[in-house]
């Protein structure tokens, strides 16, 4: 999905989602619990790949940038949620 696929399906459902900028490759869809808003949904691992394919970066750059920029900022209860991979 692009950005505007993403707009237009949050429009059509009459949703008002946050997301985040740049990281369009990276949304996997949105979360739903009652009484609370619907809010974005990324991978962590497609935004680390986002940032070392578009932007150069290396791993570690990568993940410094995603944690201080992204995991560490809150900018209200529609806050986009970051999966994070568990390996085993």
């Amino acid at each position: 999905m692009n950005r505007e696929q993403i707009d237009q399906y949050f429009k059509d459902n009459s949703m008002r989602v946050l997301l985040m900028d740049g990281f369009d490759e990276a949304f996997l869809g949105y979360s739903q619990r009652i009484n609370e808003p619907e809010i974005a949904i990324y991978s962590y691992q497609k935004m680390i790949d986002t940032l070392i394919e578009r932007d150069e970066m290396d791993y570690d750059e990568a993940v410094e940038y995603i944690d201080y920029n992204c995991l560490g900022a809150w900018v209200g209860k529609r806050t986009p949620i970051i999966v994070m991979p568990i390996e085993l």
